[in-house]
C-alpha cells in the first residue's frame, strides 16, 4: 500500500504543479479535480492513469485528434431533478442535451480508435451509451434553448390562437394610431412599450381626448402613455393566451423532467467521465510543455533518472529565456545513498527536490520530464525533510523539528522508502549533530532504504565512502571562477570551498589564514584534497566536452571526405571506361596498319579481305546491342567525360606553362650543400628537423617525436648551427 504524507507534498511544492495543471482545465469541475490529485495507494489504478495520459499525448502527434470534452456543470440541475415532483427549466434540458451528445462522441470515437487508445477506451466502455436523454429533450426543446410549438398538441392551438390575437392587436393598434396621429394628438416618438405591452406616445393636453388605459406617463410629464380603448379587448385576450401558455410549459417541462428522472445516475457518471477527461487532457497538455514522457516502470528496486529536470524551474526559466541544467540520478541495491557535499547555490537542493517531485509526479499520474531510457521503481513511501522548519507556535527550534521528524523517519523506514534529507545534521553543535547525524544515516542504510541527502559535514562524505552500497557526490564547479555548473557528479565527494568562495568575496588573506589554524589541520587537508579533486574533475568534464565537439567535426569531415571519394571513384572509372575505349582504337588501327603493310607488299586482295572481315568479326562478338535510349545515355557520358578530360588537360598544360614563366623569372636560389646538424625541411612539407645521418643521396631526419629518411633532393636547406 503507497502511502506519502501532506508534508511530503508540501516540502516538494506538489501544488504548484496542481495549480498549473488546474489552470489548463476547460470545466470548473475539472479544475476542481486536478487540485485535489494525490499519489495513487495502488500500482493498477496508477498504471491506468499513467498509460491514459501518456495516450492522450499522442493524439497531439497523431491524425485522430481527440474531439471535444468540454461541457457546462449540471451539478445544482441534477440536485433538483433528484427532487420528487419537481421540474427543470429549459436551459437545464438544452445543457443535459448537449452533455449526453458530448459523451456519446467519445464513446464512439474511442470505440472506433481502441488500438490508439486502449486505456482511453476502456474508461469510456465503463460509461453507457444511450440516444434517449438527447431524443426526448430533441422532441420538446429546440437548439436555441426555446420550448418547440410542437411539443404537445394543446400548445399548438394555444400558440396559433396567440399568433391570430397578436395580428389583431397589432392591427388595431395601427388603425388607432394613424387616426390620432392625423388629429395632432401624439408626441414625435408616436409610440412606445410600458409593461411589456405597446402603447400610444399622446401629449398630456390631449389625453382625455384619446379613448383607452393611461399605463403611465414620461419623467416630465409632457406625455401619457396609454393602450387604444380598441387594442385594450385583444391585448386581455393576449394576456389569457400567455397565461395558458405557461401552464402549458410547466406541464411539459413536468413531464420532460419525469421522463429524465430515471437517467438521473447516468447523467451524473457522464458528468464525472468528461471531467476525468479534462484533468487527464490537462496533464497531457501539461507535459507537452515540459517535454514529459512516461519511463519504465519496473518491479526491481531501481531508480535511474537521466536528463532529469525540475519541471517548475523548467518553466519559469523557459519564461525568463534562461537555461535549465538536466540532472541524471541513480540509485539501486548496489548504490542506494547518495550523499551530496559542495559549496551553497550549487544546486544540491534543486537536484534533491528534482528527484523526489519526478517521483511524486509519476506516482500521481503525471508523466515526467526525463530521458526516455529512464526507469523508476514504486516506493511505498517518500519521506522528506527540506527546509527551515522553526515553529514558535510549537515552541520548536529547527534542530527540535529535525530530530522529531528523524523519529518519524525511523519509524517508518525501509526497504522500500525513498528519503531525501536537506543539509542533514544541521542546526546543532558540528561535532554532536554530525555524530547523530552520521548514526541516522548508518540505521537508513541497514534498513535497506533508498535515499538522497544533501550535506556539509566530512564525517557523513567520509562515512558515504566507506559504505559499501553509498556514495558521495558533488555539484560542478568551475576550477578557476568557482561559478557553480549545475551539474551533479556522482563517485565523489565535494568540498564545501569555504576558504576559496571567502577570498574570491575579498576577504583578507591573513584573516582566512587565521581562520586556518583555529581548525583541525586534517580537516583542512581534506577538504583541500576534494576540492583539488573537485578541480581536476572539472577540467576532465571541460576536456570531455571539447573532445566530444572534435569528435563530432571529425565525424562531419569523415562523411565529407566519404562523398568527396565517391565522387573521384566515379570519374577514375570513367576516364578509366574512356582510356580503355581509346587503347581499343589504338589497337585497331595498329591492326589495320599491319594489315595494309602486308597488302602493299603481297598485293593478295584476297587475304586482305580475309584478315579485315577477321578482325571484324572479332570485334563484333565483344559488342552487346544496345537499346535507342542506352545509345543516347553512353554517347551523353562519353561527351562528358571527353570535355572534363580536355579542361583538366588543359588546366595541367597551363600551370605547366605557368611554373615554367615562374621558374624562369625567379633566379634560381644556390644549391647549399648539406652536412650533419643541418636544419631542413621538405619542399612540400612544413615542419623542420635536424640532419643526423646522410648515406649516398639520403638522410635521416630527425623531427623530435620521430624520424624520417628521405632522399636528399626532396630537402630544403633552413639553417646551420653556429
Amino acid at each position: 500500500m503507497i502511502s506519502i504524507t501532506d508534508k511530503t507534498l508540501q516540502d516538494l511544492e506538489f501544488n504548484t504543479i496542481l495549480e498549473t495543471i488546474s489552470a489548463i482545465c476547460n470545466t470548473e469541475i475539472g479544475k476542481e479535480k486536478a487540485m485535489q490529485i494525490t499519489p495513487f495507494k495502488e500500482k493498477d489504478f496508477l498504471m491506468n492513469a499513467l498509460l491514459q495520459t501518456s495516450e492522450y499525448v499522442s493524439s497531439f502527434t497523431n491524425n485522430n485528434a481527440i474531439p471535444n470534452h468540454g461541457f457546462d456543470n449540471i451539478s445544482n440541475d441534477l440536485k433538483m431533478l433528484g427532487i420528487e415532483d419537481s421540474f427543470l427549466e429549459v436551459g437545464s434540458f438544452r445543457k443535459m442535451a448537449t452533455l449526453s451528445e458530448t459523451v456519446n462522441v467519445l464513446l464512439l470515437f474511442f470505440k472506433k480508435f481502441n488500438d490508439y487508445y486502449p486505456k482511453l477506451n476502456e474508461r469510456a466502455l465503463q460509461v453507457e451509451y444511450t440516444k434517449y436523454i438527447i431524443q426526448k429533450i430533441d422532441e420538446v426543446v429546440d437548439k436555441y434553448g426555446v420550448i418547440k410549438d410542437n411539443a404537445s398538441p394543446d400548445l399548438i392551438n394555444i400558440r396559433r390562437d396567440m399568433s391570430v390575437v397578436r395580428g389583431k392587436v397589432n392591427q388595431s393598434f395601427g388603425q388607432a394610431m394613424s387616426q390620432y396621429n392625423s388629429l395632432g394628438y401624439l408626441d414625435d416618438i408616436k409610440e412606445s412599450f410600458v409593461e411589456n405591452r405597446r402603447v400610444l406616445a399622446v401629449l398630456a393636453m390631449y389625453r382625455r381626448k384619446v379613448k383607452g388605459s393611461i399605463l403611465g406617463s414620461s419623467k416630465t410629464g409632457s406625455i401619457a402613455y396609454i393602450e387604444p380603448e380598441a387594442t385594450l379587448k385583444y391585448s386581455r385576450e393576449l394576456s389569457n393566451l400567455e397565461y395558458e401558455e405557461r401552464e402549458e410549459i410547466t406541464r411539459i417541462l413536468k413531464k420532460l423532467s419525469n421522463d429524465i428522472r430515471p437517467f438521473l445516475d447516468l447523467l451524473k457518471q457522464y458528468q464525472e467521465f468528461l471531467s476525468d477527461i479534462d484533468v487527464i487532457a490537462a496533464k497531457a497538455k501539461y507535459a507537452n510543455k515540459i517535454n514529459a514522457i512516461l519511463p519504465t516502470i519496473v518491479e526491481e528496486k531501481r531508480m535511474y533518472f537521466r536528463d532529469a529536470f525540475h519541471p517548475i524551474l523548467f518553466l519559469n526559466n523557459k519564461i525568463k529565456g534562461e537555461k535549465t541544467y538536466p540532472q541524471t540520478i541513480e540509485l539501486q541495491n548496489e548504490n542506494r545513498i547518495i550523499v551530496i557535499s559542495g559549496p551553497n547555490a550549487g544546486g544540491k537542493t534543486i537536484s534533491l527536490k528534482t528527484v523526489g517531485l519526478l517521483q511524486l509526479m509519476l506516482q500521481s499520474g503525471m508523466l515526467i520530464p526525463v530521458h526516455e531510457r529512464s526507469e523508476t521503481f514504486l516506493f511505498d513511501r517518500i519521506l522528506t525533510d527540506i527546509g527551515d522548519h522553526q515553529s514558535i507556535e510549537n515552541h520548536l527550534s529547527t534542530y527540535s523539528y529535525k530530530l522529531k521528524n528523524m523519529n518519524y523517519f525511523l519509524k517508518k523506514c525501509n526497504s522500500k522508502t525513498l528519503f531525501l534529507i536537506d543539509e542533514f545534521g544541521t542546526g546543532s553543535d558540528p561535532e554532536l549533530g554530525g555524530a547523530l547525524a552520521e548514526t541516522f544515516l548508518e540505521e537508513f542504510y541497514h534498513r535497506e532504504s533508498f535515499g538522497i541527502i544533501t550535506t556539509h559535514y566530512s564525517n557523513l562524505k567520509i562515512l558515504a565512502n566507506e559504505l559499501p552500497y553509498a556514495s558521495n557526490a558533488n555539484m560542478l564547479f568551475d576550477e578557476k571562477s568557482l561559478e557553480p555548473m549545475y551539474k551533479l557528479i556522482l563517485g565523489q565527494a565535494g568540498s564545501s570551498f569555504t576558504f576559496e568562495v571567502a577570498q574570491k568575496n575579498g576577504i583578507p588573506y591573513g584573516l582566512i589564514n587565521r581562520a586556518k589554524k583555529k581548525i583541525d589541520g586534517g580537516k583542512v587537508r581534506f577538504d583541500k584534497t576534494i576540492a583539488t579533486l573537485q578541480k581536476e574533475r572539472s577540467k576532465m568534464e571541460k576536456t570531455s566536452l571539447n573532445l566530444k565537439d572534435e569528435e563530432t567535426k571529425a565525424r562531419e569531415e569523415s562523411k565529407k571526405m566519404e562523398t568527396i571519394n565517391a565522387k573521384i571513384q566515379e570519374k577514375l572509372e570513367r576516364y578509366q571506361e574512356l582510356y580503355d575505349a581509346n587503347q581499343r582504337l589504338i589497337y585497331l588501327g595498329q591492326k589495320i596498319d599491319d594489315i595494309s603493310e602486308t597488302y602493299f607488299n603481297n598485293k593478295d586482295k584476297k587475304t586482305l579481305i580475309g584478315e579485315f572481315l577477321k578482325m571484324v568479326e572479332i570485334e563484333n562478338s565483344k559488342r552487346r546491342k544496345l537499346s535507342v535510349k542506352e545509345k543516347k545515355v553512353k554517347e551523353v557520358i562519353k561527351k562528358q567525360v571527353a570535355e572534363e578530360v580536355t579542361v583538366k588537360v588543359e588546366e595541367i598544360r597551363k600551370e605547366k606553362k605557368e611554373k615554367k614563366i615562374k621558374a624562369a623569372l625567379v633566379p634560381e636560389k644556390p644549391k647549399v650543400e648539406l652536412k650533419l646538424g643541418d636544419r631542413v625541411r621538405m619542399f612540400d612539407g612544413k615542419a623542420i628537423g635536424t640532419i643526423d645521418k646522410i648515406e649516398k643521396n639520403k638522410a635521416v631526419v630527425n623531427y623530435g617525436v620521430f624520424t624520417s629518411k628521405v632522399s636528399i633532393e626532396v630537402l630544403e636547406f633552413v639553417e646551420r648551427p653556429k
